[in-house]
This record gives C-alpha cells, sequence and structure tokens, in this order.
C-alpha cells in the first residue's frame, strides 16, 4: 500500500507542536489579509499571533497532515 500523501492546503495552514502526545495545532488568525481600515490596531496586533486549533478539530487536522 503507498503511503498517505500530505493534504497541500493544510500543510500551508496549520503546524503542529512537538508535545508527543499531547501535541497540539497552530494556525493562523482569520481577517487579516484585507478589509483592514476598520479595524483597530490592537485588533490587528492580536491577530499576529498564532491561535491554537480547537481540542474537536486536531484530530481532522493531524489525519490531513499524515501525524497520528
Amino acid at each position: 500500500m503507498p503511503k498517505m500523501k500530505t493534504h497541500s492546503g493544510a500543510k500551508k495552514r496549520f503546524k503542529i507542536t512537538k508535545g508527543g502526545k499531547g501535541s497540539k495545532a497552530m494556525a493562523r488568525h482569520a481577517g487579516k489579509t484585507h478589509i483592514l481600515q476598520k479595524k483597530s490596531p490592537k485588533k490587528k496586533r492580536q491577530m499576529d499571533n498564532d491561535l491554537l486549533v480547537p481540542k474537536a478539530d486536531l484530530p481532522r487536522v493531524k489525519a490531513l497532515l499524515g501525524k497520528k
């Protein structure tokens, strides 16, 4: 049986932390690409930080990235 291929879209959007079994996925905030004039500087700064993927979505993200 051939190896599983990593989902190309997912590998650009998510990073898995190095935590072994307790690893988490990081993603970027939505809403930081356009229509930025109406957003406050504080909001735009907060969106610079990575976002922790919710626990419920973690198995799906890991499957797309070929992790167990």
